[in-house]
């Protein structure tokens, strides 16, 4: 097989995304080529307008399509859904890659999504971490981990995804986390182990920050508050439609009055939050032309960094090395500060992002907002503001919502995600909200449980308000599998008792 560049923009990429010859615009970005690109394209312009030419039959006689990974699996809804999530990790489970396409190979094997998704994802990774140290499957864990090690030392960083049309942006940074994770199964010497590969995520996410002043007070992923503070933000290095999404991105473009390379800018951005995509990024809840994701300081994402910090100077402390360990300790500190200062909307009683274009807090109310108690950065008195939030305005019948807005986009109401139950309910237990949390907890394992028995599908996201419906909105179908649902819902099912 050779190695396709169908993702790069051409004549024959702009015809097969714009004409909607996939319903998903993922599936062309991943096909491989049959035959060397150079000969397809020259091919493509020499048929493409003869009479009788068929674009989909040309595409289909030139690339090998690609199949969702865990298409022929079949639950069996008569045993528990714990039993079924052990079977899936072998069928989610992808081998040491050795084609080419636009995938780029890992030394080690991994754990996919599932569905439309057959790469590795950064951030959904921790989250089936947690399911896979739940199933005793330490083996795996560590392959995850040294996969993303591997990234960080050949790319710099880790991409959104072991795909090369994602070069250019990260996700949620969860390193920290998944070492902390691999340390509490392998002992804290692990830390020292990955503490190079520490040090490379925190200088691609801190890039520039030594350069910035008053007048340039922002480049890349940092961002110089009104203060003098550094804090981070998400950012692409590119302004160009996303090849997989590309219909979508140009057509979007026309709805705007931003420039559309400011555009492009601001959706890779929201791309890279993983929360593709949210009101929370835009000016005009209800506008998705009115993104602005770049001129936003995302709370959660500082509070990661915070985490990174703070694990880079306790790997320096067991190396004994203190003076290193002091410079990450204060600059952990500092964002802590930070973090309040920007962060903590005393007006709304709650966390929320900060707008550095309007030098004001955003004003919608996300799930977002519980990350400072994940991470153990709040008071109590803000922590007790929080939950009474959570429990009068998010809490509905299968969990939390991830906001307060329903727009059509898939990280608002009605839906809600395995990964911000957990981080939600995590917050909430730090602060000594049990009955909330076991609250949230069992009507989330009890909604997984359902849909399972009704669908037999565990499914990346729920509809946790009418719970008889399945999620919608965004860019595809909802997709079954599925990696981070699985590992929440068995790492809940160990602590609560199932309902």
């Amino acid at each position: 097989m050779y190695d396709t560049k169908a993702y790069k923009v051409s004549p024959l990429f702009e015809d097969v995304q714009m004409s909607r010859v996939f319903d998903d615009g993922k599936i062309f970005v991943d096909c491989m080529a049959r035959f060397p690109e150079e000969e397809i394209q020259k091919r493509y312009l020499l048929l493409k307008d003869r009479p009788g030419f068929n674009l989909k039959t040309f595409v289909l006689e030139n690339f090998e399509l690609p199949v969702p990974h865990s298409n022929h699996y079949h639950s069996d809804t008569g045993r528990p859904v714990e039993e079924n999530i052990e079977t899936l990790w072998n069928v989610l489970t992808r081998q040491p890659d050795t084609r080419g396409g636009s995938l780029i190979p890992l030394p080690w094997a991994y754990i996919v999504p599932g569905g439309r998704f057959g790469e590795i994802y950064y951030w959904d990774s921790y989250f089936t971490m947690l399911g896979l140290e739940v199933s005793g499957q330490y083996t795996m864990l560590e392959n995850m981990v040294k996969n993303f090690s591997y990234l960080i030392d050949t790319l710099g960083y880790i991409p959104n995804g072991n795909r090369s049309y994602f070069i250019g942006r990260s996700q949620p940074p969860f390193y920290s986390l998944m070492i902390q994770l691999l340390a509490g199964v392998k002992g804290k010497n692990i830390l020292i182990t990955y503490l190079q590969e520490m040090e490379k995520e925190y200088r691609f996410w801190m890039k520039g920050a030594g350069e910035l002043t008053e007048t340039n007070s922002a480049s890349g992923h940092v961002i110089r508050m009104p203060g003098g503070e550094i804090m981070n933000r998400y950012w692409d290095e590119h302004n160009t439609p996303r090849p997989e999404s590309y219909r979508e991105d140009v057509e979007l473009a026309l709805l705007t009055e931003q420039r559309p390379m400011d555009l492009y800018r601001h959706l890779r951005a929201g791309a890279e939050s993983g929360w593709d995509y949210s009101c929370r990024w835009f000016k005009d809840v209800h506008s998705f032309a009115s993104i602005h994701t770049t001129d936003i300081v995302p709370v959660d994402l500082n509070c990661l960094l915070w985490h990174l910090e703070k694990t880079i100077a306790e790997a320096y402390r067991l190396k004994e090395d203190d003076p290193k360990a002091e410079r990450y300790s204060s600059l952990a500190e500092k964002r802590k500060d930070a973090i309040q200062k920007y962060c903590w909307n005393a007006a709304r009683g709650f966390y929320t992002d900060y707008d550095a274009a309007g030098n004001t807090h955003k004003e919608i109310l996300t799930l977002a907002g519980l990350a400072p108690l994940v991470f153990n950065l709040a008071d109590e008195q803000q922590a007790k503001s929080c939950a009474d939030i959570i429990k009068e305005h998010f809490l509905k019948d299968g969990g939390v919502v991830t906001t307060l807005e329903t727009t059509g986009q898939q990280w608002d109401a009605p839906n809600g995600w395995a990964p911000l139950q957990w981080m939600t309910i995590t917050g909430l237990e730090n602060y000594g909200h049990h009955s909330l949390a076991a609250d949230i907890a069992r009507r989330w394992i009890q909604l997984n449980k359902d849909v399972f028995k009704r669908t037999g599908k565990l499914m990346e996201k729920y509809n946790i308000v009418d719970t008889h419906l399945e999620a919608g909105g965004g860019e595809y179908e909802g997709q079954d599998g599925f990696g981070w649902t699985n590992g929440v819902l068995l790492a809940l099912m160990r602590k609560y008792d199932a309902v």
